[in-house]
C-alpha cells in the first residue's frame, strides 16, 4: 500500500486530497467505506455492486466479529480469503472489529483480556489472539487493530484505562500478524479526552502501522467535542499515512472530518436512510456552476433527503433525482418507490440503497474536486448554513 497527499487546502486549512494505491488500484481520497453485513452491503449483491461509481466503490468495511457465528474461519481460509469466498478479487477489503449495526462496542463488559461486543447472537469478548484469528483467515486488504472504544461520559481513569489497553492489544495483534503490522491501522482511542487522545495518538504513530483509524466517535459525544477530539488526534498523527474515522455519516459530518484532515469514512449512514425509506437529493453537481451567489441552489423538501414512505409521492412520475445516473433513477419512479415501501416490498431497500450509495459516493467526489479547486471551506460553510437555515424554518 502507498499513500500519497495531492493536495492540501490553503490557508492553514487541513482538508486534503490524496491518492491511495492498494491491490493494483489508484483510488482518490477523501473516500467512503461501504459498510457490510458479512462482506456486502445489506441490499446490494454482488453484481449489483458493478453498477456503482468505479473506483470510488471498491473500499468495502467488513467486521471479523460478523463471521464469529459462521461460516468458520477455518472454512474462509480453505477458500482462499474473503475476497475468493465473496467473488470480490479487485475490491478493497478493510477490517474493523466494531460497526454501528450489528457489532456494537460494549466497553462495561471490556476488560483486560479483550474487547466486548453487542452482536445478534448476543455479547461477546474478543481477545487480540481471536481477533488476529479472524483477520489470518479473512485476509483483508487493511485491518484495524482491536481497540477499548468508551462513550463520551465515562471518567478520566477510564480513558487512561481504555488507551492502555488499545496500545497493549495493538502490540498483541503486531506480534501476532504475519507481516508484522505492514497492512495495520493503528487505532487511536481515548474517548472525549483531548489529553488522553493525543497520548493515544503519539504512542500509536512511534508503531509499525500503515494508517491510523480514530475510533471511539458517535458514542455520546457533543458536535464542539468531536471537533476538538479529531483536531488532538490528527495534530499528533504522521501526515504521509492515511486516516481513517468511524462513525462519521451525516454530510456536515463528513465535511468536519475533511476540513479537520480525515481521508477515509466509514459509515453506517446509507443503510440508516435505506431502512428509513429515505433518498438523497442534495445537489452534487453545484461546483462552478450551481454555487451561485454563495447558495447552493435547492429547494426540493429537506436540503438533503426525502422520505418516499409520504403519500406526497404516490403519483409522482419523477425521478429521484432528475440529473442522477444511478439504475435506479434511470429506471424507476418515485411512485413506484413509494408503492414498494408501503407493501414491504425487499426491493424497495434494494432500489433505495444503490441510489443512496451513488448519489453519496457523487458527494465524495465533489468535496475533492472543491479541494482540488480551492473551493472546500467556502463549500463547507455554506452546506452546513443552507442544512441549518432549512432545520430552523421547519421547526418553525
Amino acid at each position: 500500500m502507498r499513500f500519497a497527499v495531492t493536495k492540501v487546502c490553503g490557508g492553514g486549512a487541513k482538508a486534503r486530497a490524496g491518492m491511495l494505491q492498494i491491490a493494483g488500484s489508484n483510488i482518490e481520497t477523501p473516500a467512503l467505506l461501504l459498510s457490510t453485513r458479512k462482506g456486502l452491503p445489506a441490499f446490494v449483491s454482488r453484481d449489483l455492486l458493478a453498477s456503482l461509481p468505479l473506483p470510488d466503490s471498491l473500499f468495502l468495511h467488513v467486521c471479523p466479529t460478523h463471521f464469529m457465528e459462521g461460516p468458520p474461519s477455518k472454512t474462509i481460509s480453505n477458500i482462499g480469503g474473503l475476497h475468493h469466498m465473496l467473488g470480490l478479487p479487485d475490491h478493497v477489503l478493510i477490517a474493523a472489529a466494531g460497526d454501528s449495526i450489528e457489532s456494537l462496542p460494549t466497553s462495561e463488559a471490556s476488560n483486560k483480556f479483550g474487547a466486548s461486543f453487542e452482536t445478534p447472537a448476543g455479547r461477546r469478548l474478543v481477545k487480540p489472539s481471536d481477533y488476529m484469528e479472524l483477520i489470518s483467515c479473512m485476509k483483508p486488504n487493511l485491518w484495524a487493530s482491536l481497540a477499548d472504544e468508551v462513550p463520551a461520559w465515562v471518567t478520566e481513569k477510564r480513558n487512561k484505562v481504555s488507551v492502555e489497553r488499545t496500545l497493549r492489544w495493538l502490540d498483541a495483534c503486531i506480534a501476532l500478524d504475519e507481516d508484522s503490522g505492514a497492512n495495520t491501522l493503528g487505532v487511536v482511542v481515548g474517548g472525549s479526552s483531548v489529553e488522553q487522545r493525543k497520548l493515544c495518538a503519539t504512542e500509536v504513530s512511534k508503531r509499525n502501522v500503515s494508517g491510523f483509524w480514530i475510533g471511539g466517535l458517535g458514542l455520546g459525544d457533543s458536535p464542539e467535542e468531536r471537533c476538538s477530539i479529531l483536531d488532538a488526534a490528527v495534530g499528533c498523527l504522521p501526515p504521509e499515512k492515511p486516516r481513517v474515522v468511524s462513525r462519521l455519516g451525516l454530510p456536515e459530518e463528513v465535511l468536519e472530518g475533511v476540513a479537520a484532515g480525515i481521508d477515509l469514512f466509514d459509515s453506517t449512514y446509507i443503510y440508516q436512510l435505506t431502512m428509513g425509506g429515505f433518498a438523497l437529493i442534495f445537489p452534487i453537481d453545484m461546483v462552478g456552476k450551481e454555487m451561485q451567489n454563495g447558495s447552493l441552489n435547492s429547494s426540493d423538501g429537506d436540503f438533503t433527503k426525502i422520505n418516499l414512505r409520504a403519500t406526497t409521492y404516490r403519483k409522482d412520475t419523477s425521478r429521484i433525482v432528475d440529473s442522477c445516473s444511478c439504475f435506479t433513477c434511470q429506471n424507476h419512479t418515485r411512485a413506484y418507490l413509494n408503492h414498494l415501501l408501503n407493501v414491504h416490498e425487499m426491493l424497495a431497500q434494494i432500489l433505495l440503497e444503490i441510489h443512496n450509495t451513488h448519489h453519496y459516493l457523487c458527494f465524495f467526489r465533489l468535496i475533492r474536486d472543491t479541494i482540488k479547486t480551492g473551493q472546500f471551506d467556502r463549500f463547507r460553510q455554506q452546506f452546513v448554513q443552507d442544512r441549518r437555515a432549512y432545520l430552523a424554518a421547519a421547526v418553525i
